[in-house]
């Protein structure tokens, strides 16, 4: 596991680098500078900043020069936040989305399970119609789209719920909701066919046939087996996590990564914008390398290669 674990690092580093050459130069390519928005700018003060901020460099030596400090872990201050340090937007946005985050793939996870195994369990029935139903229109209709129905029904209609704002944890169930609900669906069906599946082997008729009832039968043999579809669909998801929420957090205005990120893109704000792509993608490699290493946890019968 230590050679699987120092390769997956290694890959991590080189797509780091990858990622982030990628995402500087076509920054820069973008029409439009970080300054360009300015009011009443003199010629001189524009100078002063781009001296201030290394823009009069060439652009091969901006780029050393801006990778050097983000191996540092320093991302340099905000051009449009003005006296505000980029890894102090990210230490105040990340424990958000990350709440968001985990709260929308928990309830991804259990909700899709949950849905899954009674489909499976009563199969051909109305019920099992339904949950299919249910999961078919989860994976059409966007996450926006949904957010968009849940406000006017929940908050203007039932009044129930806030529209937007962030601290309470009511303010969660919303979002939380919108951002599961399409990767709850695709998990619904994968725990639906896995189930089956498995259901039909001998080791599961012979199960019944010592006795045991269903519950047990689908907790402690069957849904171990399901679930590794679910397991790999996880890495996927993650990444579905984090591009929805950052929809959804401009949406609930929510005070997250994914709002700090879209305003820095529509503002030209480089090094905000590229520090969150960066924090974004240790994140989905850091999910895929765990999911890689459950395997082994739900089959034995799975080999991590070296």
């Amino acid at each position: 596991m230590s050679t699987f674990l120092l390769k997956r690092f290694l890959w991590m580093i080189l797509t780091l680098w990858i990622v982030y050459t990628a995402s500087f130069f076509l920054m820069h390519l973008k029409p439009g500078g970080p300054f360009d928005g300015e009011k009443k700018q003199s010629p001189e003060i524009r100078k002063n900043l781009e001296a201030k901020y290394h823009f009069d460099w060439p652009l091969w030596k901006q780029y050393g020069y801006h990778l050097g400090k983000a191996c540092r872990l320093d991302f340099g201050q905000s051009l449009k936040q003005k006296d505000k340090y980029v890894n102090d937007i990210i230490r105040e946005g990340f424990p958000i989305s990350a709440t968001l985050g985990v709260c929308g793939l928990s309830l991804a996870v259990l909700l899709g399970i949950s849905a899954g195994v009674v489909s499976a369990l009563q199969r051909q029935t109305l019920l099992d119609f339904s949950f299919r139903t249910l999961a078919t229109l989860g994976i059409a209709v966007p996450n926006f789209v949904l957010a968009g129905f849940a406000i006017i029904i929940f908050v203007f209609v039932l009044d129930w719920i806030p529209a937007a704002g962030w601290g309470k944890p009511i303010n969660l169930i919303l979002p939380s909701l919108c951002l599961s609900a399409p990767f709850a669906a695709y998990i619904s069906r994968l725990t639906r066919t896995g189930l089956l599946e498995v259901l039909n082997q001998d080791y599961i008729r012979t199960a019944y046939a010592k006795g045991l009832m269903t519950p047990a039968v689908v907790f402690r043999h069957a849904l171990r087996g399901a679930l590794l579809p679910v397991v790999s669909f996880l890495g996927p998801a993650t990444a579905g996590i984090l591009t929805g929420s950052l929809v959804l957090e401009r949406i609930f205005f929510i005070p997250g990564m994914g709002t700090h990120f879209i305003e820095a893109v529509l503002q030209n704000d480089h090094f905000v914008s590229l520090a969150i792509v960066m924090v974004y993608t240790v994140l989905l490699f850091t999910m895929n390398t765990l999911v890689d290493l459950s395997y082994g946890l739900i089959d034995p019968r799975v080999k991590l290669q070296d």
